[in-house]
């Protein structure tokens, strides 16, 4: 079974890149294996702000920012009736996101060329630097 990895961070352009999986998923002569992730920042002063109002909140609010930015490509794909597992983590999303492609045997990572904090023209900062980072190839959509 083929893997493909989506990063989704709730922008229009990583909603096109699970469009374009579910559209393109014919291509692959083996079923695929979805796998939706968002990374969420670290928190600024993050053992400062967890002594003041504890782990658990800070982990209900990841959880919540990462369903929320999640929830447009789950509906793409609940409407497409195509199966996905979705993951939440925290960290450098560049980083978390090559070293979770490895970890889980991804085949490949198909992304949006920018997110949300895209500022670049071309290609938004976690875009390039996922693509330096990956063993994994990685195929972006415009």
């Amino acid at each position: 079974m083929l893997k493909l990895l989506l990063p989704v961070d709730g922008s229009d352009s990583s909603v096109r890149a699970v469009e374009f999986a579910v559209q393109k998923r014919g291509w692959y002569k083996d079923p695929v294996e979805l796998h939706l992730i968002n990374v969420q920042p670290p928190m600024p002063f993050g053992s400062r702000v967890a002594s003041v109002i504890g782990h658990t909140a800070i982990e209900q609010h990841h959880r919540d920012e990462g369903m929320a930015a999640l929830k447009p490509a789950m509906q793409k794909l609940d409407a497409a009736g195509v199966p996905y597992v979705h993951h939440i983590s925290v960290g450098d999303p560049a980083e978390v996101i090559a070293e979770f492609a490895k970890q889980k045997g991804c085949d490949q990572i198909v992304m949006g060329t920018k997110g949300l904090g895209a500022t670049s023209v071309l290609l938004g900062s976690v875009t390039t630097k996922l693509i330096h980072l990956s063993d994994v190839p990685v195929l972006l959509v415009k």
